[in-house]
């Protein structure tokens, strides 16, 4: 795969501008997946980090995969989510405080149905790199913002 990652960059500031100052009105779905944006501290600058990743919800939970586009890197927000599980995702207009955590195998072999039905190109990510790509779980821990 070419190196697009300067791409990915621009395009993941302009939608992070439009989620954000839309108050979520657009972006809010891309390819006909929901998107939010995941709010988290950098494990190594301790600043405020602000992702839009593709997700799904499952019984109350927001399911989202770190698959940095199967490049062999995990994605840097994944990184900071196992140095810092708390967080917040903005869904939908509102902010909810969660907590991640990596799926276990027994939870992922009935996730990966779901997320690969939502997002096609999810199987080829897991082809492609050369390592293991986590389902993440964030799990609401209080009351919406």
């Amino acid at each position: 795969m070419p190196n697009i990652r300067w791409l990915l960059r621009i395009v993941t500031v302009v939608h992070r501008f439009l989620l954000r100052v839309s108050g979520g009105r657009i972006g809010a779905r891309m390819a006909g997946m929901d998107m939010l944006l995941l709010e988290n501290m950098g494990r190594k600058s301790g600043t405020l980090r602000e992702t839009p990743l593709l997700f799904a919800e499952n019984g109350g939970r927001f399911l989202v995969v770190a698959s940095n586009l199967g490049d062999d890197r995990n994605p840097a927000w994944w990184l900071n989510l196992q140095a810092r599980p708390e967080a917040a995702v903005h869904v939908r207009g509102k902010r909810i405080p969660i907590k991640a955590r990596a799926a276990s195998s027994e939870e992922e072999a009935l996730l990966w149905p779901i997320l690969d039905a939502s997002w096609s190109q999810y199987p080829e990510y897991r082809a492609r790199a050369k390592r293991h790509i986590p389902i993440v779980i964030l799990d609401p821990t209080g009351t919406t913002a």
